[in-house]
């Protein structure tokens, strides 16, 4: 996945060719180039920056200085890059735009992370990505010390509103969900989403779910429900989720967090790719 990514990330930017580079850069230049860090934060994309140049380039040599997950501050180095001025330049402006994209990712996971330090409850993404590059956002929340949810559609069946309004209610949907992973013998877990406590009583009296998303519950809410839900079900609240009430949520003992902010509305962290002489 990760190489398909690359792949058609060079084909959209470089096409027939960087003609900036071919027109005046002489084909044997040999280069050297710093990535510079420009704002506070957690870096990411370093080891996905170490595929691109290989897969582009094989002879260009990376002296990486900072790793993923790495506290960084504006003035540091993370790498020197050398070989082939050409390649250095094409590979240049695909490296940054993801780095600075896992990066703000990371950085603002770890920011949330650490409201919840203390509490037992993980902090979770969602699907809330940015279509073709779901791996490298998801991968950086786990830089920044968050946990991933399901990647995609085919890996987990979550009944969500839709579903359950679509199937006719809650218990509708559990069932035809259970039905179809015996009719297809295929072993995904099931996760269920209830709007309010009516719902929640259905998913209690017929079960056959692994997790119940409480959609939308203030903490007080869930403090109130959550003794009535047993131990062999997780349990997970999302919606309406701010900074400044997260940790009221984990306070209340829930064992997951979704926030689809984590990918959907981060500040990219600013890096700079710039050639130097030695």
């Amino acid at each position: 996945m990760i190489d398909n990514i690359i792949e058609n990330a060079l084909k959209e930017d470089i096409g027939d060719g960087d003609h900036s580079s071919l027109s005046c850069v002489p084909e044997n230049a040999k280069g050297h180039a710093k990535l510079i860090v420009k704002d506070d934060g957690i870096l990411a994309g370093v080891e996905l920056a170490l595929k691109i140049f290989k897969k582009y380039d094989s002879s260009l040599v990376v002296n990486v200085f900072l790793n993923d997950g790495t506290k960084v501050k504006v003035g540091d180095i993370v790498f020197e890059v050398h070989g082939s001025s050409r390649s250095i330049l094409a590979t240049e402006r695909l490296v940054l735009n993801f780095m600075q994209r896992m990066s703000g990712i990371a950085t603002q996971t770890n920011k949330i992370v650490s409201l919840l330090d203390g509490c037992s409850t993980k902090l979770l993404d969602t699907r809330k990505t940015t279509p073709g590059i779901r791996y490298m956002e998801k991968w950086a929340v786990r830089i920044g010390g968050g946990h991933n949810h399901r990647f995609a559609l085919y890996d987990m069946i979550m009944l969500k509103d839709n579903h359950i309004d679509y199937a006719g209610g809650v218990i509708p949907a559990i069932k035809r969900a259970n039905e179809y992973l015996r009719e297809t013998n295929k072993k995904l877990k099931i996760e269920v989403e209830v709007r309010n406590e009516t719902e929640l009583q259905e998913v209690l009296s017929i079960g056959m779910v692994d997790r119940i998303m409480l959609d939308n519950f203030t903490p007080d809410e869930i403090r109130k429900v959550l003794p009535i839900i047993p131990d062999n079900f997780e349990v997970e609240a999302s919606g309406g989720i701010t900074l400044e009430t997260i940790r009221s949520y984990a306070e209340t003992g829930v064992d997951f967090i979704s926030v689809g902010a984590l990918t959907h509305s981060f500040k990219s962290l600013d890096l700079s790719l710039k050639a130097y002489f030695e």
